[in-house]
This record gives structure tokens, sequence and C-alpha cells, in this order.
């Protein structure tokens, strides 16, 4: 990289960004014979890290002296959250029936002691790979992943704030995070293009699941609609105003604890961002259960996708792919696939033993790992009318992955120290 990047201008910048946005969205849509193949193989996702990752890797723009992604991070990531979980319904999630429940948080439960197990696995091979505890060191970084295969990119950023993750673990498990969620993924597609034959050979029940597509079917068909003006404009109030309200109590709370509790710091109870993080969340949480939640039907969750997807761009802007050659990377991967084996292990044995249908371990899953992005893409895979289902499951995951992926980084941080 070069000393002085071409780009020092941040509205300059983030121009750039969105029109790399813009054009991986329209490409991924297209009809083109030559894109749909394309995208058949390279997951947009990883588009919307790997692209703005060449500005920064060959000098175009410098990610480290950028002020995109503090914006992002402060003011589109607690807005996205909230908009996220608004859409929250407890009583149809609970209505997908008790294994459906069962299924997504065993897949929560893999995620937050399946890197623990990793990590010792990793270290009692190679110790050195654990990296002290800086900045960079594994532990730190790992928590980034929890917060993604948990509750998404939102909950990523969200543990790189809270645990302080320094930028080059973190580009390493931003990689690690895309490339093992999307071979992950991978395998639930092929499982679901399969799944009468699982579910027989399993003797799952898969009345429930056929009742369910119909319910969903016309639930979205009632209640979607056109969004009009004000209804963007009351999303915009709801997110922007529920975070201009957790600042001003993250302010408060985070220097409170640090002068009168400062024991609580490995808690992580006097940082202002964990504070504007749980707040966010359950604002987000109280408002799902008011009328407020009926902005879901205008597209809530899409606004928050637009900020969601400008806040991976950004992160992406960080990522230095040429260390990716790097052989101590190598030891990265292989704790993303031993994490990854040992959420998928919990999955398949409890579906096996409460008899799940596939589509509840397979969305379950992905609810986990892939998040909102991706959960609809695996529900539909099932039939069409399912990928609602998948966003139900995905947002419980923006909900609970804040909490989870925190406490799986409390676990993390015990061994590493």
């Amino acid at each position: 990289m070069t000393a002085t990047p071409m780009v020092t201008n941040d509205a300059t910048a983030l121009g750039l960004l969105a029109v790399i946005l813009g054009f991986v969205f329209y490409t991924s849509s297209s009809s083109h014979p030559f894109w749909q193949k394309f995208y058949k193989f390279i997951p947009a996702l990883l588009l919307c890290y790997f692209l703005p990752s060449l500005l920064n890797t060959f000098g175009i723009v410098d990610g480290d002296t950028s002020k995109l992604y503090y914006v992002a991070s402060r003011y589109l990531l607690p807005a996205c959250l909230v908009l996220l979980i608004l859409s929250v319904d407890l009583k149809a999630i609970l209505s997908l029936g008790p294994k459906a429940i069962v299924m997504f948080l065993t897949g929560t439960v893999g995620i937050v002691i399946g890197g623990p197990i990793a990590l010792l696995i990793i270290s009692a091979i190679n110790p050195d790979v654990l990296g002290g505890n800086g900045p960079d060191a594994v532990w730190r970084g790992m928590t980034t992943l929890a917060g993604s295969w948990i509750g998404g990119g939102a909950n990523q950023a969200s543990m790189k704030e809270i645990y302080e993750a320094g930028g080059n673990i973190f580009s390493v498990m931003v990689t690690v995070d895309v490339i093992v969620a999307n071979i992950w993924m991978a395998v639930l597609l092929l499982m679901a293009s399969r799944a009468k034959q699982i579910d027989a050979k399993t003797g799952a029940d898969t009345t429930a699941l056929e009742a369910l597509k119909e319910k969903v079917e016309k639930y979205h068909a009632e209640h979607a609609r056109i969004p009009s003006l004000r209804d963007l404009m009351l999303i915009v109030a709801i997110g922007f105003g529920v975070t201009g309200l957790a600042h001003f109590a993250a302010d408060f709370l985070g220097p409170f604890f640090e002068t009168n509790y400062p024991w609580t710091r490995d808690y992580s109870l006097t940082s202002k961002f964990f504070w504007l993080v749980v707040l966010v969340t359950s604002i987000g949480l109280a408002l799902s259960f008011s009328p407020v939640k009926q902005l879901e039907a205008a597209g809530a969750s899409k606004v928050a996708s637009a900020f969601l997807y400008i806040l991976v761009a950004t992160i992406g802007l960080h990522m230095d792919v040429s260390k990716l050659a790097d052989e101590q990377n190598l030891w990265y991967f292989a704790i993303g696939m031993i994490w990854m084996v040992v959420h998928a292990s919990f999955m398949l044995i409890v579906a096996k033993l409460i008899k799940a249908p596939l589509f509840y371990m397979a969305v379950g899953s992905q609810a986990n790992v892939g998040g909102a992005a991706s959960a609809p893409v695996v529900a539909a895979a099932f039939h069409p009318a399912l990928a609602p289902v998948g966003v139900l499951l995905a947002v419980l995951g923006y909900a609970v992955g804040t909490y989870m992926a925190w406490l799986c980084g409390q676990l993390l941080q015990i061994i590493a120290v």
C-alpha cells in the first residue's frame, strides 16, 4: 500500500462504496446468464466485503485514516439494530412450535461453546496462535465471529468495539467469517434439495410445517405494502431517535461505571459502546410490543439492511487481502472450521433426537450463522413462502446476539488469558 492514498476525502470514498454496493445488488439480481452463473458461485455478501477491501489493498483509500467506519458504527449500526429488532414477533415465533425454537437456541449454544472449544484445540496444537492479550489477540477477533454467527454483521461490529479487536485480526476474521459461513450455507442448500428424503429417514413430522407455509404466505400478502414518504420518515425517526436516546444514556452510564465500579471493566460495563448496543437492543425489543412494529410492513427491515450493507462496506474498507497469503492465517481458518463443525454437530444431533424437520435445523442454523442476509435464502430453498420465516428467526438472532456473543467473548477471554 502506498504511503498516501489516492482518495483522502471521505465523501469521495463514500461515493465509491455506494457505487460498489449498487453494482453488486444490480448484477446479483440481473437475469443475464453470466451474472446468474457468477453469483451461483460467488455470494453477493462476499463481494460487499471484498470489493471495498481492494480499495484499501491497492492504496486507493486508507481504511485506517477514513472516518467512514466510525460514522457507520456509531450512527447507522444502532439505527439498524433498532429497525431489525422492531419486527420481532414473539407470538409468531412461538407459533412455529417448540422444535423451531429449540433448534435455533441449539445453534446459538453451539456457537457460544464452539468458539472456546476451537480455541482450546488450536492452542494445544500451536500455542503461538493465541497472540497474547493485545488488540490483535486471536480471542478478541473471535468475539467478532461470535457476534456475526449469532446475530449478523451488526452484532459483529458491536463485538469489535466492545472487545476492542484490532484491525489486523478483525480483517482476517471477517474473511474467515464469510468463507466458512458460506461453505456451511452451501451444505445447507444441498441438504434442502433433499429435504423430503432426509425427513423421511429421520421420521420428522412435517404437518405443522405445511400449515406454516400457508400461514406465512397469507400474512405476507395481507400486511406488506408500498411504503409512503410518511412511512419512510417514521422509520428514520424511530431508528435515529432511539439511537440518539441511547447515545445520551450511554454517555452517562459508561463513565458512571468507570468511576464507581471500575472492576466492571472486565464485563464491558464501562464501555459507552456496550451500553449503546444494549440500550438500542432493549428499546427495540420493547417497541416490538407496540404499534410501532407495524412499520415493518412498510419496509423497516429493508431500510435497516441498507444501513447494514453500508456498514459492511466500511468494514471491508479495513481489509487487506494481501495478508491472506500469510501462512499464519491458515490457523485462523482452522479455528473457523472447527468452530463451525461444533455448531453443525450440535444442530444435527439435536435435530435427530427430537425428530425436527430439516427445515427447522437448516433455518435455525442459518438464522444464527448468516442472519437476515442469508437465512431467507435457505428458507426459500424449501419453499418461497417460507423466506419470511428465515427473517423472523434471524431477527431473533439480532435480539439475543449481543448478549450471547458477549458471553462467548467472556469464555474466550478466560481461556486465552
